[in-house]
């Protein structure tokens, strides 16, 4: 018989921070090479822009509205790792309004959504990974051949031979610069260089508004997007909720608003959008500070063989849902190629 010895002088010990698509994805792929992955997260579970605030009865997504796949092996991996009942598409109807020209359907296009909210599939993803949350990673420090993490409250957290950064551009910088690692850090000032942000208020209605189209891109100052949140699958909301995102240039301008005065003044926009004059039973506002980039520099990945270092994230690959999955794989793929 034929003994077999596992070889571990291959196996490394990875931190990944960030639980967004682009860590967990990271640490499912590197994970499944057989290295010891460990994701840290400084909210309460993962999620990222995939984002879904609780509500009465349900909840409602504030973060990305939906993501659509330009490359079949991205679905194939959310059906394998999330789970196939996880997402499904989202059949409503799409609109865009040009100030001459009126309502425009939107070109024909399979659209996707986590199911019953936009974080079952991160929460999915989840289960294939050892997350620790609710923990901020403030540095990562050279102890010989390996790094420390430590966290803002100032505990160590273990040493690691590898560190994947999947955190918000700005995050990224600062961690960046706190760990004195200026190479890396002069390589995230391009692509992180113009991330826009966006106030996201939810509101609820128990009478439906009357709306041209289910999701609308409209000509408008205030606002730069519309949804009827209860029209995507598995959504079974008394009523509708209703979702908008400020323009970034009005964001901008008011990015240090109250949330009620931002909810007050996106609702007065909707109402000159679609006539409707009915008042919200319930309302939510998130403001996003990094919430798209209008970058054009994409490398799609960032990473450091010397020092073991890696940043991946959908801003490095022009902003869509599935550019977090892609410069993930192409950064674990990177990661493996050295070995």
């Amino acid at each position: 018989m034929e003994s077999e010895t596992l070889d571990t002088s291959s196996i490394r010990k990875i931190a990944i921070i960030g639980s967004g698509l682009a860590g967990l994805t990271a640490a499912i792929m590197l994970g499944r090479s057989g290295h010891q992955v460990r994701v840290f997260e400084k909210s309460r579970g993962p999620g990222g822009r995939l984002a879904s605030k609780r509500v009465a009865n349900g909840a409602v997504d504030v973060g990305a509205q939906y993501f659509t796949s330009r490359n079949p092996a991205f679905l194939k991996f959310l059906e394998d790792y999330a789970g196939a009942d996880r997402f499904g598409p989202w059949r409503g109807t799409f609109g865009f309004q040009k100030a001459q020209e009126g309502w425009q359907p939107f070109p024909g296009e399979s659209r996707y959504v986590g199911i019953p909210r936009m974080t079952a599939i991160t929460r999915g993803l989840s289960e294939h990974v050892e997350l620790t949350a609710q923990v901020r990673i403030e540095r990562i420090t050279r102890t010989g051949a390996r790094w420390q993490l430590v966290s803002t409250d100032g505990k160590e957290l273990g040493e690691f031979d590898q560190v994947v950064i999947t955190a918000p551009p700005a995050q990224t910088q600062e961690l960046l610069a706190a760990s004195g690692m200026t190479q890396l850090l002069s390589e995230t000032h391009a692509p992180g260089g113009d991330i826009l942000p966006c106030w996201a208020v939810a509101v609820h209605f128990l009478k439906a508004p009357s709306a041209p189209f289910d999701a609308m891109r409209p000509d408008s100052d205030v606002l730069y997007w519309v949804a009827n949140n209860s029209s995507k699958p598995g959504r079974d909301d008394s009523g509708q909720w209703w979702v908008l995102h400020a323009t970034p240039e009005w964001t901008k301008a008011n990015v240090d608003t109250t949330p009620e005065t931002v909810t007050n003044e996106l609702l007065t926009a909707f109402r000159g959008l679609t006539g409707f004059s009915g008042v919200p039973v319930e309302s939510v506002a998130h403001r996003w500070l990094y919430a798209r980039s209008a970058s054009t520099d994409q490398p799609g990945f960032l990473w450091d063989q010397g020092q073991g270092v890696g940043v991946a994230g959908d801003w490095l690959v022009g902003g869509r849902v599935e550019g977090a999955w892609e410069s993930a794989n192409r950064l674990a793929e990177a990661m493996q190629a050295g070995e």
